[in-house]
């Protein structure tokens, strides 16, 4: 996800494949290849079934030409289910939820993480004290598939949402499936890119954690390639290429998930989106404990419009005692950590926090996306219509939860998505935000 800063703004550069997919399509509709190898491979398969056409000495050959495309086909699927048989960990238990997924219990040594080098041979850990001055977020939103089944993962099993190879087609590559790309020669600031925000922020000091409950909707993703978040993020590093992160929130990504529903989700990088981290648990890294809780999965119910408000807890803390940066979803569900190691800048302390929205800006129809940011309605809507942070605190250097000081905020690009923050006794530190993008001062 893309990073804000007051003076230097980052944002993360995994480009969706833009207006690229369209070309794409034309000449091979799942093909890994490179957008500048299709058009020069489909212009040189033209030459050749031309010539044959026209020459009757190389008309015999010509059935030959028209396997070239199924053979590529096929090892392309192969690829994909060698993949598949990688990611997705033999299950004890499959749960199906309603809408569509599939969860797997995957016992809990079995998990990605576990094939990290670094990480080869440990066990998970029990869950460390929480900071002094916590208590149990009053989170109001569930997930989808325990919800409407009712059932959890066995004992010592984590719950894991299972990738498809219909997921692993919707991207140009396997490499970069549950990644950020990175678009060349794009400076990383909000000017610049096609990721936009509307976000608060503290930086200047320490920071050791932080929490917030955010307020859950199903924005509108206009775009295949683009998506809508609300999340959190603990940043340290400078924004160029030793950038270290650690995210969580919620989701809306047609791309990573083939549908509309917000979803829960998590990302890490240690080295600006480029080689290091994933989305949720597609690669080896972070180690889930808890077996009610599924990364990856719908988040329900949501919220409506001048209706029922839903929010889920969300707190990242580091583990004094051995460094750890551990996840809670919801009210006092420990998720899982990622281990220090991981790290770099993030092995000490984080430099930044900050919360707030983000979306992707394609412009696949040459104006500005009319995807939404959080209810899709601007900041001054309030309670009920825009789309809400509240209870913002952070984690300090004695394990403490503490209110925001010194809070910045940032729209970059404000007619299209805006932020408005607040303080009072109930919610403490908050802010609405948001925005429905194209618009009449957004074209």
């Amino acid at each position: 996800m893309g990073l804000c800063y007051k003076k230097t703004t980052r944002v993360h550069t995994n480009t969706t494949m833009l207006n690229q997919e369209k070309t794409t399509k034309m000449a091979s509709s799942s093909s890994f290849k490179s957008y500048r190898t299709i058009p020069i491979l489909f212009i040189f398969v033209a030459f050749v079934r031309t010539t044959v056409l026209s020459n009757p000495l190389l008309s015999d050959s010509s059935s030959s030409n028209q396997t070239l495309r199924p053979r590529h086909e096929l090892q392309k699927l192969n690829r994909i289910k060698i993949y598949l048989k990688k990611v997705n960990k033999p299950a004890v238990k499959t749960i199906q939820s309603p809408d569509g997924d599939l969860i797997d219990c995957v016992l809990s040594h079995l998990q990605p993480a576990f094939d990290h080098p670094l990480l080869k041979g440990q066990k998970p850990l029990e869950p460390p004290e929480r900071p002094k001055g916590h208590n149990s977020m009053n989170s109001t939103g569930f997930q989808l598939w325990s919800e409407h089944s009712g059932e959890t993962c066995p004992e010592g099993t984590i719950p894991i949402r299972r990738t498809t190879e219909k997921d692993v087609l919707r991207v140009n590559s396997i490499r970069g499936f549950g990644r950020r790309r990175i678009r060349r020669g794009v400076q990383r600031d909000t000017m610049s890119s096609d990721h936009e925000h509307a976000v608060a922020f503290v930086n200047g000091d320490q920071y050791y954690g932080a929490k917030a409950s955010i307020n859950v909707w199903t924005p509108q993703v206009t775009d295949q390639y683009e998506f809508s978040l609300s999340q959190l993020w603990v940043i340290s590093g400078t924004f160029g290429n030793d950038l270290n992160t650690i995210e969580a929130g919620w989701q809306v990504s047609p791309e990573l998930y083939g549908d509309n529903y917000p979803r829960f989700f998590t990302y890490w990088t240690t080295d600006a989106y480029q080689a290091t981290g994933c989305y949720n648990l597609l690669c080896s890294g972070f180690i889930q404990i808890n077996n009610k809780i599924a990364i990856g999965a719908a988040i329900s119910p949501t919220s409506s419009y001048n209706g029922t408000q839903f929010d889920i807890g969300i707190m990242i803390w580091k583990d004094p005692k051995h460094g750890h940066w551990w996840l809670e979803f919801g009210s006092g569900l420990v998720v899982g950590y990622w281990p220090s190691v991981l790290f770099s800048h993030l092995q000490s302390h984080a430099s930044m926090i900050q919360f707030g929205g983000e979306i992707v800006n394609t412009k696949s129809m040459g104006s500005h996306t009319s995807t939404q940011m959080g209810s899709g309605h601007f900041a001054d809507g309030g309670f009920g219509k825009a789309s809400y942070f509240r209870n913002l605190q952070v984690v300090d250097w004695d394990n403490s939860l503490i209110p925001l000081s010194n809070l910045h905020l940032l729209a970059d690009h404000p007619d299209c998505y805006d932020i408005k923050a607040g303080k009072n006794n109930v919610w403490g530190n908050y802010f609405y935000y948001g925005g429905p993008g194209r618009n009449s001062r957004c074209p």
